[in-house]
């Protein structure tokens, strides 16, 4: 800007006064709108650009700070009344600092009394008394000059450290090496003496499984639960009697021509015996020796027989159950069904006896809407474990869904009386509670879950109950599911309904001195402290987590109507994510990007809110702004609470928009964090893609480990067998490929290409 040169007004203080009230003129008056966002880039430390200057206008500067006033007019305002004539560019500055903070008063000074003028124009512009009444002059016509003539101004702003911190490139350097250790080495098959061993012991354990039949087979009838043992006598008299039977049967003999082949290998493998003995006492001794090893070797084979434990420890399945249950939730997140169904029933087939295992597979039919079968496996649990908290409190809720309220009001009593100190068992009874209209009970409930909150915040001894203050219902992991349609809508015009409605309920009726079931209320619970401490989270938000993961909207939304009423809560930017993440598990994109949109306003240091963005736009097929929301979320210092969907859906955008040098690092992470067959064929796509054959089939080889039934497995490791001349299993893997129906005709093509690119005719590939 350009303004008069400010003099000293006579009059003394008075003077001195009423100059700086009186309006300075200010001509040439040009702005420039620096956007400072990219300093909250993680890691961001500097930005530099040239920024154009237009004409100064009060309605420009509103609309794009949200504020009012000029800071360069208060700072001529001040210059006006310094005592010299003109100021230095250093005193300026300083002064720019010192009125800079001072701007909330000069807005402040801006609603002056009824009195003064609502605005005053001078050099062609309006002073704003009220923003709602503000009218632009005709124009700043000394500042068009500055877009007239193009002029810019080059501004460079550098921190000493960065806003939001960012890995180093030593650091993720480090980490993406780790990503693949040294595989480690695969069992050693056993060969020569240790196979003649094991074979000599498995033989003794069905010799030992037949004897057993017979055994029953005579003496079965005579078996009597809880009667004493036999004496001596009768069981020599029982052995006698199973001898002459297995000798008469001839089983005898067959155990013994049974037993010979392997006596016979572990003499040749183990003893090193091929020669006949040509000394009678050389013989003996290598008899009495090898009677020993073989007795032995018996008991060692009846212990694993016998023993249950050793049982277990010889089927051990090639996957455990954390591992089925990481592929079941993957398949999920790609809305695979069957698929997810199918590794929910093996960690069943594992252990029936898990109520964990139930519990999850509840949950999944609750993700699909079947809820009679959800209530079936909630069931299943409970009748595994009584007090399995969790199965509890879904059956309680399921219950009240249908409308047994009784049933629903025991079980939801029942997982409260288990665990007095769980937040999100006193929440969900005081949820049921305020369905009811029992405003009582439901004040009781949420009380509680509020001590137990702050109990567990604090990190001290729980308020009440036994030991284990701030426990959970279930450990539970965010964001695991996007879409999936729901009976109805769920809208954010719904919560905030509810929780009108729930806060006029909340005053018709007040706490007394006992509860509605007659029983003494603490003091405590029914009358907060004065001054409560001020809490990171709230019982409404933890339910809500509880809730979503396992995929039960309806009395998610009502959690979320409550936490609007709660002043911990309000409109904050985990309200919004919670929101959005329901409106995903409804289907409701539109709804979930306007809440996501918000959550973004109190959150650009959440990762987790970056990641749901960036699932939504995945979701909905906008890949490149899902490829920048899932790049800002691996950025972060601390990662998101679920990060495998990030891996998997940046690697495959990376994929298919050809980025394979990054879409390999991607991939790794993701098998570091939680190895799936989805990850490893991600790795081994790239480095095909790379032209790096080995680390292919071998990512290919481990994915084909995990599951060897994903058709897009074979079908890669069909073109890598081409790419280096085996023919043979080329041909196999194809097979494979066509027999589990690959529905990739891309992929298909390819193949086909490359086969009919050699030149043997001899090794075309049947179709």
């Amino acid at each position: 800007m350009r303004s008069a040169q400010g003099g000293v007004t006579k009059g003394g203080k008075a003077g001195k006064e009423k100059a700086g009230e009186e309006e300075v003129p200010i001509s040439f008056h040009g702005v420039a709108y620096v956007d400072l966002a990219p300093l909250l880039y993680p890691g961001a430390k500097r930005i530099r650009g040239a920024y154009p200057l237009s004409p100064f206008y009060e309605s420009d500067l509103e609309a794009k700070t949200k504020r009012t006033g000029s800071i360069l007019r208060d700072i001529v305002r001040v210059a006006a009344v310094h005592p010299k004539g003109r100021i230095s560019s250093a005193q300026s500055s300083a002064q720019l600092k010192a009125v800079a903070p001072k701007i909330p008063e000069a807005q402040k000074g801006a609603k002056e009394p009824k009195e003064q003028p609502k605005k005053s124009v001078t050099q062609g512009k309006a002073l704003p008394a009220d923003p709602a009444t503000e009218v632009d002059a005709p124009g700043n016509v000394e500042g068009q000059m500055y877009a007239e003539a193009r002029t810019y101004i080059v501004l460079e702003i550098s921190l000493e450290k960065p806003l939001v911190p960012k890995r180093s490139p030593e650091e993720l350097a480090r980490r993406v090496m780790e990503l693949i250790p040294p595989r480690p080495p695969l069992p050693r098959l056993p060969v020569g003496a240790e196979r003649a061993v094991q074979e000599y012991q498995s033989q003794v354990a069905n010799v030992v499984g037949q004897v057993l039949e017979q055994y029953q087979q005579l003496f079965g009838a005579a078996m009597v639960p809880g009667a004493p043992p036999l004496d001596s006598a009768s069981q020599e008299q029982r052995k006698s009697q199973l001898l002459a039977e297995l000798n008469y049967s001839g089983r005898y003999f067959a155990f013994k021509e049974q037993m010979k082949h392997s006596v016979v290998r572990i003499v040749r493998e183990k003893m090193l015996r091929t020669e006949v003995f040509s000394d009678q006492e050389q013989l003996q001794a290598f008899l009495s020796q090898l009677y020993v090893f073989l007795v032995d070797e018996m008991h060692v084979a009846l212990n694993k027989t016998l023993s249950p434990d050793a049982q277990e420890t010889l089927q051990r399945p090639l996957l455990d159950s954390a591992q089925l249950r990481h592929f079941a939730r993957e398949a999920q997140l790609n809305e695979d069904y069957p698929l997810a169904e199918q590794y929910y029933q093996e960690r069943l087939a594992l252990d029936r006896q898990d109520p964990g295992h139930w519990f999850d597979f509840g949950a999944f039919h609750m993700l699909t809407g079947d809820h009679v079968k959800a209530q079936e496996c909630f069931q299943q649990a409970v009748s595994v474990d009584q007090s399995h908290l969790s199965s509890l409190l879904m059956c309680g809720i399921l219950a009240e869904t249908a409308g047994r309220c009784e049933e629903a009001e025991t079980f939801l009593e029942r997982a409260t009386s288990l665990d007095p100190t769980n937040v999100v068992a006193w929440t969900i009874f005081g949820l049921y509670y305020e369905s009811r209209d029992d405003a009582i009970h439901a004040e009781m409930a949420f009380l509680e879950a509020q001590k137990q909150l702050r109990a567990a915040l604090a990190g001290g001894p729980p308020s009440g109950g036994r030991e284990g203050a701030g426990r959970q219902a279930d450990e539970v992991p965010r964001q695991d599911r996007e879409s999936v349609t729901i009976d109805g809508p769920i809208n954010t015009t719904d919560v905030e309904e509810d929780a009108q409605s729930l806060g006029n309920r909340s005053q018709d009726s007040q706490e007394g001195g006992a509860g509605g079931d007659g029983r003494d209320i603490d003091p405590a619970v029914t009358k907060p402290p004065a001054t409560p401490p001020r809490l990171r989270t709230t019982i409404y938000m933890e339910t809500v987590q509880f809730l979503l993961h396992n995929n039960v909207p309806q009395m998610s939304q009502r959690a979320l109507a409550q936490e609007l009423l709660c002043p911990e809560g309000g409109r904050s930017s985990c309200y919004h994510l919670a929101l959005a993440r329901l409106h995903l598990l409804s289907g409701d994109f539109c709804s979930a990007e306007a809440n996501l949109r918000e959550a973004l306003k109190g959150g650009l240091e959440n990762p987790d809110v970056w990641a749901s963005t960036g699932h939504l736009h995945y979701l909905t097929g906008t890949h490149s702004k899902a490829r920048t929301c899932y790049e800002r979320t691996l950025a972060f210092v601390t990662d998101a609470s679920d990060m495998h969907p990030v891996y998997l859906r940046l690697g495959d955008i990376y994929l298919q928009e050809g980025q394979f040098e990054k879409a390999k690092p991607t991939y790794l992470r993701g098998c570091k964090s939680a190895p799936t067959c989805l990850t490893w064929l991600g790795v081994g796509i790239a480095c095909y893609r790379l032209g790096e054959l080995a680390e292919a089939e071998d990512a290919l080889t481990e994915a084909n480990a995990l599951n060897n039934a994903n058709p897009e497995v074979w079908g890669y490791l069909c073109l890598v067998c081409l790419r280096t001349g085996r023919k043979l299993e080329a041909e196999q893997c194809y097979k494979y490929t066509v027999k589990l129906d690959l529905q990739k005709e891309t992929l298909l093509r390819e193949i086909t290409e490359l086969q009919a690119q050699q030149t043997e005719p001899q090794i075309q590939i049947l179709k």
